[in-house]
């Protein structure tokens, strides 16, 4: 069982290249070719997908101005960066078997893409909450939920994520310490790989509270509803509003967990016993997942959400007409952005 592990010889460094080699596990060209299609597959949508909720979410004034699109923006930065980080360092590593970098060079890509995806999760974390307190307390969601907090929220949080993911390039690392190294991470000491699943877990558990109580609140507000159909009024459609956008996240919830369990289980694993190649080979590739959680955040809001919908229709209707434009008498041209002005006027009024 223990003859596919890789040996370091007894007079090489657990710092030295022959260490990260022993991480390259993948040994057949298919494999190889496999994981950079994967890669370069999920993070090129990632990219183009949450790059267009920042934009959908910026150029409508009505949607950048509230905290729960702030914290969605946040979730979609965060992707980007991971997706982009991920992908060059994870291909390069695995793929080109790429050991030309220094051991820092090697901690400080490590620490972006810890500082990324720990972002995307506190991000998931902070909208679960903005969703549990505008169902909950939705006649003081205002006072309590503002830009100003949002903001300063999601400081503290990048913050705090950057500052954990930097601790083993300022000297927690196996090397610096001389203590046990991680068996899935070359140069990562092994508490403070404990540290961080900790963490991770300790993140999606808050994440699981926050939306169980978001759901159940979310059911009262249905059965009340029912009651009140015949009423209908303003505050309803608040509490229907509430209600689809606590079921959308809870979708991206269950596409996190999915995602996110194989890695968290891998690394306990290598915690307690060290991996064969074989479970090494499996966790490389189950990293890849993910990206895949990233590329399907922003799938969901676009199906999901009714603000992000209509922005993409304004956006996709403003190019179709941009070449009919051209082709108009400066007379018509003028009249047609007059009537482009007068429907969206409308539609923010019936909004």
């Amino acid at each position: 069982m223990t003859m596919d592990i890789c040996k370091i010889p007894e007079n090489a460094s657990k710092c030295s290249g022959s260490t990260m080699q022993c991480f390259m596990v993948l040994s057949t060209q298919a494999q190889k070719i496999s994981i950079a299609t994967l890669c370069c597959l999920f993070g090129t949508l990632c990219v183009f997908e949450n790059s267009l909720v920042l934009y959908l979410i910026f150029s409508s004034p009505s949607t950048r101005k509230k905290p729960s699109y702030i914290f969605i923006s946040s979730l979609a930065l965060a992707d980007i960066l991971a997706s982009v980080i991920f992908v060059c360092s994870f291909v390069n590593f695995h793929v080109f078997n790429g050991t030309g970098s220094s051991k820092e060079a090697f901690l400080l890509q490590l620490g972006g893409v810890n500082t990324s995806f720990s972002a995307s999760l506190s991000s998931l974390l902070l909208t679960a909450l903005d969703r549990y307190v505008s169902i909950s307390r939705p006649s003081e969601y205002k006072l309590l939920m503002t830009r100003k907090r949002a903001w300063v929220a999601l400081g503290v949080l990048w913050a705090t994520c950057a500052a954990v993911a930097a601790l083993p390039l300022l000297g927690w690392n196996c090397c610096t310490l001389d203590s046990s190294c991680s068996e899935l991470f070359p140069f990562v000491d092994h508490s403070y790989l404990w540290g961080w699943v900790c963490l991770t877990l300790l993140l999606l558990g808050c994440i699981v509270c926050a939306y169980a109580r978001v759901l159940r609140r979310a059911r009262q507000h249905a059965a009340h509803m029912e009651r009140q159909q015949a009423q209908g009024g303003k505050q309803n459609s608040r509490v229907r509003m509430d209600v689809r956008l606590a079921r959308t996240l809870l979708m991206v919830l269950a596409v996190l967990v999915l995602c996110w369990s194989p890695v968290l289980v891998l690394m306990i694993c290598s915690l307690f016993s060290r991996p064969s190649d074989r479970l090494r080979k499996a966790f490389a590739f189950c990293s890849t997942l993910c990206l895949l959680n990233s590329m399907v955040n922003p799938i969901i809001y676009a199906l999901r959400s009714k603000e992000l919908n209509s922005s993409l229709r304004r956006v996709l209707s403003r190019f179709r007409r941009q070449p009919k434009a051209s082709e108009e008498s400066p007379e018509a041209e003028s009249t047609h952005r007059s009537s482009v002005v007068e429907t969206v006027c409308e539609d923010a009024h019936g909004t």
